[in-house]
């Protein structure tokens, strides 16, 4: 996956009158917060992008099939299934610390991202497997690996690191383009429809919306706390990459797998999303 990150170059003013400025005149106060927005995403975004050059120098992932696009399916399942569950946890722990901005940011993202594992499934079943059998059967360790981070991040007594997680996942799903999305249902029998879960995370979804709300809420965070913010992000994006250099299943083990989940009859799976 190309990163293609823009840098924005802004003046900011002087710093003499910023105090006065922004409590007596609204128009100067939205220039000052558009440009926090616009300095806090150059400064997640030069975490992840620091983290790719880190690891992806030899990075040479096998050609993708249907067989590894329903591997790829299974990783999204992984990392959606738990994203409600620990977002409303998040949501709770932030609440009792009395940090009311972040809590509602989580609880309107476990909201946001409910039903999404589904999508994931209905693709799965949709290339004619059982999804339920495949997710049980291919548990793909990066999957898991980020996961784990997440779940660490969100069950700490500081929970701050959930938002460089979600920042992270989320503006990476950015770039997956329409072209990308093309390239993967070019190798599908063209009856099938098993790109729904890539469409939502992708630039075509809602993870647009949600990179900008989580920037908006950083930015009017402490220095200390978008510090930790920043270094979550490298720490996610660091996984992310260094899951891309890992050892492969190979197709000849992915096929023996799948051979034995294949559906009697196409049946559909119902699915409120």
């Amino acid at each position: 996956m190309n990163l293609l990150f823009r840098s924005t170059n802004i003046d900011k003013p002087n710093n003499t009158n910023e105090s006065t400025l922004k409590s007596n005149n609204p128009f100067i106060q939205l220039i000052f917060d558009t440009d926090q927005v616009l300095q806090t995403r150059k400064l997640l975004d030069r975490a992840i992008v620091s983290a790719a050059k880190d690891t992806l120098s030899n990075c040479k992932p096998p050609a993708l099939t249907p067989s590894r696009w329903i591997w790829q399916l299974a990783a999204s399942y992984h990392l959606t299934h738990s994203t409600e569950v620990l977002m409303e946890e998040a949501a709770g722990r932030f609440a009792r610390l009395g940090r009311w901005s972040l809590a509602q940011w989580a609880a309107h993202k476990a909201h946001e991202e409910q039903g999404h594992d589904r999508l994931a499934l209905l693709d799965i079943q949709s290339m004619g497997y059982d999804a339920q059998a495949v997710v049980k059967a291919l548990v793909p360790p990066n999957a898991i690996a980020l996961l784990d981070l997440f779940t660490r991040s969100v069950q700490t007594a500081d929970p701050i690191g959930c938002v460089g997680y979600c920042y992270t996942m989320e503006r990476l799903a950015m770039n997956i383009k329409a072209e990308h999305i093309q390239l993967v249902e070019a190798i599908l029998p063209s009856h099938i429809d098993a790109t729904r879960c890539l469409r939502m995370h992708s630039c075509l979804g809602s993870d647009v919306n949600h990179v900008e709300e989580t920037l908006k809420i950083a930015a009017t965070l402490t220095s200390e706390e978008r510090t930790n913010i920043t270094v979550a992000c490298y720490e996610t994006a660091l996984l992310y990459f260094s899951s891309l250099n890992e050892n492969y299943i190979s197709e000849v083990e992915l096929q023996q797998v799948l051979n034995q989940l294949k559906l009697e009859t196409r049946e559909v799976l119902t699915v409120d999303c």
